[in-house]
């Protein structure tokens, strides 16, 4: 078995604090075994929503310089959650997730397709797509853990991504977030386990929790769940870590024995 940890943050526009928080939290969890350590999305910079990035990263800039020497040093597979990557003549960002190895070297980089714009009273402003590109591409990766499956946040109300993630080979299934306190409360734990039990696979989900400054708030509950659908470790409440054991012999066995994966029909059957 491998032990893997999510994190819980509660990050501002201190870069250099958020940064320093995201070291000691990723050491604390290798120094208890971790081997894979995810971060939650937005964790190096969170801005109150409108608010310009003061930094757009490049991928080799010194914010992922300063995770890829924190992969070395903690000797883990360490998943960025997301970060605002600069894209040349625009001024929007995209939302990207970077996966690094034990070695600091990039193993993949996801940009966020679905991008969060709602109409929900009184939650009218959040429209990501002001100051967000979306990406179009699918990313799986291979890592110590296996396939893994690279998802952002909002990506989660969208199961299609994760049946063709785990169509790929994906067993695990990253979905680092900065879910709102409102609808987190409502469904984030609930699709959480949905998307482990319809893929047979274990989700990792590192969370943004509390006030981030300028009216913005997260729900937080970073957590593991195994490919049945229990949540087998869990941030309660406030900054942290959560660890657990994951098991792919047993997440094998299942597949074998509910090959619910296999049984899918894609492309469905034409109406008559």
């Amino acid at each position: 078995m491998t032990l893997a940890a999510v994190v819980q943050m509660t990050s501002t526009t201190d870069v250099e604090r958020n940064l320093a928080a995201a070291e000691s939290l990723v050491e604390q969890a290798a120094a208890r075994g971790a081997v894979f350590v995810g971060l939650p999305e937005n964790f190096a910079f969170l801005r109150s929503e409108g608010q310009p990035v003061p930094e757009p990263q490049d991928l080799d800039g010194p914010w992922l310089g300063r995770m890829a020497d924190l992969a070395r040093r903690a000797r883990v597979t360490l998943l960025a959650g997301s970060l605002p990557e600069r894209v040349p003549g625009d001024p929007r960002v995209r939302n990207t997730s970077v996966l690094l190895g034990p070695d600091g070297a990039r193993i993949a980089a996801y940009r966020k397709i679905h991008l969060f714009d709602i109409d929900l009273p009184g939650m009218e402003h959040l429209k990501e797509s002001r100051s967000v590109v979306p990406g179009d591409e699918i990313v799986t990766a291979p890592t110590a853990l296996g396939t893994v499956g690279l998802s952002i946040c909002y990506d989660l109300r969208f199961p299609e991504l994760y049946r063709e993630l785990s169509r790929r080979g994906a067993r695990v299934l990253c979905i680092p977030s900065a879910f709102t306190v409102r609808t987190g409360k409502a469904y984030w734990e609930v699709l959480l386990r949905a998307r482990a039990i319809e893929n047979l696979a274990y989700v990792l989900a590192p969370a943004q929790v509390g006030h981030h400054g300028g009216g913005r708030a997260s729900h937080g509950q970073a957590m593991i769940v195994d490919p049945w659908g229990a949540v087998v470790a869990q941030v309660p409440d406030g900054e942290g870590f959560a660890l657990a054991e994951l098991d792919f012999e047993r997440l094998e066995r299942l597949r074998r024995e509910l090959p619910a994966l296999r049984h899918a029909r894609l492309p469905l059957p034409a109406a008559r």
